[in-house]
């Protein structure tokens, strides 16, 4: 059983041997810029139809948000009065569950307006009679007229059903025309209003409608909805106008969140209730002078509960209250689409990869120059949600870089033996004589100190000066013995026809082009350039074919002889 294990993986490593031998000679190089113009036009295609990597830019933006160094501080006038699971079950003997009778709101409004709080803002959809309690929903009512700030939603139904509504839109209060737009007066708006009469004519409305992303998360506000040439308002919107804010001059607003869940100053409705009818109270009779109240709920029961980028189930309320504190502060989060400038910046990180694996930059430069300008992308898009209120989303432009990146690094890594220049291999491809040059550089360590990550640079720019049609390998030291003297030590190869007499003067120009350039390269790497190599150059000729690394070897030997015998050349001229 195990040998055909090992057998089958025997034959299964020369398949893929062969494959990626056929892969380096049909592509060679070339296959980088092959894949980057596939990317490319995915990126185009992405940007103008299909958009598959918003769905990216919306994870990697509600992340962002979620782990701010220093979100903004929730504004403190803003106070939340909270319906919430103890106030249901405080108030259940003398009222019974929610809804309660209205005249509990009633007498909490005319508590509350003695404190001169600057807007009171139910979160609550007042959209029927209670027909069991006639006179209580004429109290809150009474109540409601007599206030001069009290704030109420309505709620925008689905656009399909506007022709069934007897509701104009035109009569909304705190409509307002569209610009540049043509407004149908006649034209019908399926909403809900509160029932009572005493809310609709205070003219105090707005919508508490949210705008769910195709995730069901809320990111979005709307400052207004518009509708046949109208403006219908938000009720954030709705309040800024009455309290002078400048208003938004987008449709929709993205969230600058305060938090997670509970972040503003809760107070519990129950609490409050019973300490306004008691002689003896407890509570600052001041507590809600000059703040904003909202009241609303977060008993789970009312099921008042919205998925956003801070929490699955976030408080409507809160959500109510953050829309109206971005209104009030003018911070709302700016989300530039930005499309041509993501795409050219995703081209470049593309086609700059590509180009530094097609001049083989070296394994470790490529991985550390394009993790470095992964690092530089997502630390910009940090850096702008958490320092300024305008968020640059890379999502899309890392993401499709990394993917590249993956697909150039396993195609370098299956073909990089076959794609090495390798003159034993180039004249194994030859049939007739072939005319063999060899320069051995050795590195003196006793004055210079290089390490193998130095040499390996050394190595690529020896590999750039002069013609690419060479071989420039590092021979290996590491072993014991014989082999340790070869410790840094780089052999550069040339092969050309015999019969081919241009090609073997551009071999020996190259020789001397090398050693000409060399003192330059060293000089980046190295103090002592005069005395950093001994090298030799040693020319020879071999038979094409099967034979020729029997030949090379040969080469070779001649060529520590000579070196023997000469001495080596000291320097690098």
């Amino acid at each position: 059983m195990n040998n055909r294990l090992l057998a089958l993986t025997s034959r299964l490593r020369f398949a893929f041997k062969t494959f990626t031998e056929f892969l380096a000679r049909v592509w060679k190089r070339s296959f980088y810029f092959y894949l980057a113009g596939i990317f490319s036009l995915f990126a185009v295609l992405d940007t103008t139809v299909l958009h598959i990597t918003s769905e990216m830019r919306t994870a990697a933006f509600d992340a962002m948000v979620r782990y701010r160094i220093s979100p903004p501080k929730p504004d403190p006038d803003i106070v939340i009065v909270d319906i919430n699971e103890a106030s249901l079950a405080a108030l259940s003997k003398d009222y019974g569950r929610w809804p309660w009778p209205r005249q509990v709101l009633g007498e909490f409004v005319e508590a509350i307006e003695k404190q001169q709080p600057k807007a009171v803002v139910f979160d609550i959809l007042f959209s029927d009679a209670d027909i069991y309690n006639a006179d209580s929903d004429a109290y809150f009512d009474a109540a409601i007229a007599s206030a001069n700030n009290l704030y109420f939603p309505m709620l925008r139904l689905d656009q399909g059903a506007d022709a069934l509504s007897q509701i104009r839109v035109e009569q909304i209060p705190g409509v307002s025309p569209i610009e540049d737009e043509e407004q149908q007066k006649d034209a019908t708006l399926a909403v809900i209003l509160p029932h009572f009469q005493a809310a609709i004519e205070s003219g105090r409305l707005g919508t508490h409608n949210v705008v769910l992303d195709s995730d069901g998360v809320v990111r979005k506000y709307p400052v207004y909805i518009p509708s046949y040439g109208w403006k219908v308002p938000s009720l954030p919107s709705r309040i800024g106008k009455d309290m002078g804010w400048p208003e938004p001059s987008t449709e929709q607003i993205l969230l600058n969140w305060r938090g997670k869940p509970f972040s503003y100053h809760y107070v519990s409705f129950s609490d409050v209730y019973t300490d306004m009818g008691s002689k003896n109270k407890q509570r600052a009779q001041d507590e809600f002078k000059d703040k904003i109240v909202v009241i609303g709920s977060t008993a789970p029961g009312l099921f008042d509960l919205r998925a956003t980028p801070m929490a699955r189930m976030h408080p409507g309320v809160e959500v109510l209250a953050t829309a109206i504190d971005n209104n009030k502060h003018g911070d709302s989060l700016r989300f530039p689409e930005g499309r041509i400038w993501y795409l050219l910046i995703t081209l470049a990180l593309i086609w700059g990869t590509a180009w530094a694996f097609y001049r083989e930059d070296g394994r470790g430069n490529i991985d550390k120059l394009f993790g470095l300008s992964q690092v530089i992308l997502i630390g910009f898009s940090f850096a702008s949600i958490n320092f300024s209120n305008t968020y640059i989303n890379l999502a899309g432009p890392v993401v499709l870089g990394i993917a590249y990146f993956s697909l150039a690094r396993l195609y370098a890594n299956a073909t990089g033996k076959a794609l090495e220049q390798n003159m034993v291999r180039a004249a194994t491809a030859r049939r007739g004589d072939v005319q063999a040059t060899l320069l051995l550089i050795r590195f003196d360590t006793r004055l210079n100190v290089i390490p193998d990550a130095m040499l390996n640079k050394i190595r690529i720019g020896l590999k750039r000066i002069g013609s690419p049609q060479k071989s420039v390998e590092i021979l290996s030291g590491s072993q014991k013995g014989l082999w340790g003297l070869f410790e840094k030590t780089i052999a550069i190869s040339w092969a050309a026809d015999v019969e081919d007499a241009e090609a073997c003067a551009e071999i020996r120009a190259d020789v001397a082009t090398v050693l000409q350039g060399m003192p330059s390269l060293l000089g980046r790497f190295v103090l002592h350039v005069e005395d950093a190599t001994r090298h030799v150059v040693h020319e020879g000729r071999l038979h094409g074919g099967e034979q020729a690394a029997q030949g090379w070897r040969v080469i070779f030997a001649e060529a520590l002889m000579k070196w023997d015998n000469d001495g080596g050349r000291n320097g690098v001229v």
